[in-house]
């Protein structure tokens, strides 16, 4: 299957792998999805919709068993306060639904805070811009593709 997502990186020529997965749509969580696809919940990392007070729409991403911590994102944009867009915004924003959200060829290319562990893995797994396919790829080619900014944003759960 070939999304906005995965004909960005074609274009770029990054390497990747996909992993399709059957979704169940009352169980979008990260560790539901990392069960799936065979990788530890460390390595799938959500994609999180936000809005700063003074940075406008954020995404921010983050391991799939760590929470995001508001005041640390709101530190890192140099916002003043910073929240997670309500979910019927999350598509008209993104393009994408919930559970498919990614940073990668999105409608519009948002600022993107990164927490800095991904740099711990070889590879990570993002959603591919829909419920059911995980794009496998280099943490430092994700981070250069979205343009992201490296930020401890997260806490553990």
């Amino acid at each position: 299957m070939k999304t906005n997502a995965v004909r960005l990186l074609d274009t770029l020529g990054i390497a990747y792998e996909l992993r399709a997965y059957e979704v169940d749509p009352e169980d979008l969580r990260a560790g539901t999805v990392a069960e799936k696809i065979g990788l530890p919940v460390e390595q799938v990392w959500k994609t999180l919709v936000c809005r700063g007070d003074r940075t406008g729409v954020l995404m921010a991403v983050l391991a799939g068993n760590e929470e995001l911590d508001l005041k640390a994102l709101a530190r890192a944009t140099g916002d003043r306060k910073v929240d997670t867009v309500s979910l019927k915004e999350v598509q008209p924003l993104t393009g994408y639904v919930r559970g498919g959200v990614t940073a990668i060829g999105g409608k519009k290319d948002y600022f993107v805070v990164v927490d800095e562990t991904i740099e711990l893995h070889d590879v990570v797994s993002v959603s591919a811009g829909m419920r059911g396919l995980q794009i496998l790829l280099a943490p430092t080619d994700y981070v250069r593709v979205v343009k992201g900014t490296l930020a401890p944003i997260a806490r553990s759960v």
